[in-house]
This record gives structure tokens, C-alpha cells and sequence, in this order.
């Protein structure tokens, strides 16, 4: 299994930092557009526990559908979301939120095996492990931007 741990700092209150990650139709805005991330569930979804949502992104030019469920959520702390169907063999993102004075740190702890069995050493190493880090450095210079 592989992790990556990323701790973003908003200037903004913890509830308006938790509101805005409560809503599935946000993540079109913080996702590198070269994923051609899609919803394709129906919006507005209603985030809690259970919430299975299902997308649909495209990694090195091939197209995913992706599924996760909502698996924990704990309003303005933590909410965590796993790969029911989709890409990785293993897929758990941890988002964890805390506050002190008026500045949220939110960190992303995300859990990932990517299909390829022998190889997948291989392949996580020269292709995944790259995406995904390339994927919450986008994320934290847009969330900079969207919370000026």
C-alpha cells in the first residue's frame, strides 16, 4: 500500500473550508482539468455517511469510471471516501479539518494500490505515484486561489 499525506493551509474559518468539501460539484474545481473529471451522479448530492457517489476521469488518456462511498463523516472535522469500483485496487482519502485562529488546515492522507499485481511496483513508481502528488499539488494551489 503507498500513502501520501498533504496539509493545506485556508484562511478561512473551519465551516466555510468544510462546507465547500461537502459539496461533490466543488471537486470539478480543484481537479486538473487533464483528468476530465466528470460527475456523473445527479447534483446536488446530499454528503453523510454511506453517500456513494460515481464519476468519470481519464489517467494517461485512458477513461475511468470511478465510484467511491462516503465511508465516515464528522461535520467540520473529517470525512473519509473509498473506492467502491474504479481505477486503483485500493483507493481511502482521509480528509481531516482543524482550526486555530480562523485558519483551517485541512490534510488529505490518502491510501492508494494501483492495479498491476508483480509489476505494480513498477507502475506506481513511474506513472501513479506521480499523478497522485501531481494531483494535491493542483489541488492546494487552486484551493489558494479560490480562498483569497
Amino acid at each position: 500500500m503507498h500513502s501520501l499525506i498533504k496539509t493545506t493551509t485556508i484562511n478561512r474559518p473551519i465551516q466555510e473550508v468544510f462546507d465547500f468539501f461537502s459539496k461533490a460539484e466543488n471537486l470539478n474545481k480543484i481537479t486538473p482539468p487533464d483528468l476530465q473529471f466528470q460527475i456523473l451522479s445527479p447534483l446536488p448530492i446530499s454528503i453523510k455517511k454511506g453517500t456513494l457517489i460515481d464519476y468519470k476521469i481519464k489517467i494517461n488518456g485512458i477513461s475511468f469510471k470511478w465510484r467511491t462511498e462516503i465511508s465516515e463523516w464528522e461535520l467540520n472535522k473529517r470525512f473519509i471516501d473509498r473506492q467502491v469500483k474504479g481505477p486503483y485496487k485500493v483507493w481511502i482519502h482521509e480528509h481531516t479539518f482543524e482550526e486555530r485562529n480562523e485558519i483551517t488546515y485541512m490534510t488529505d492522507h490518502v491510501q492508494f494500490l494501483s492495479p498491476g499485481w508483480i509489476l505494480e511496483p513498477i507502475i506506481n513508481k513511474f506513472f501513479i505515484e506521480k499523478k497522485v502528488k501531481a494531483i494535491f499539488e493542483y489541488r492546494e494551489k487552486t484551493l489558494a486561489h479560490l480562498f483569497k
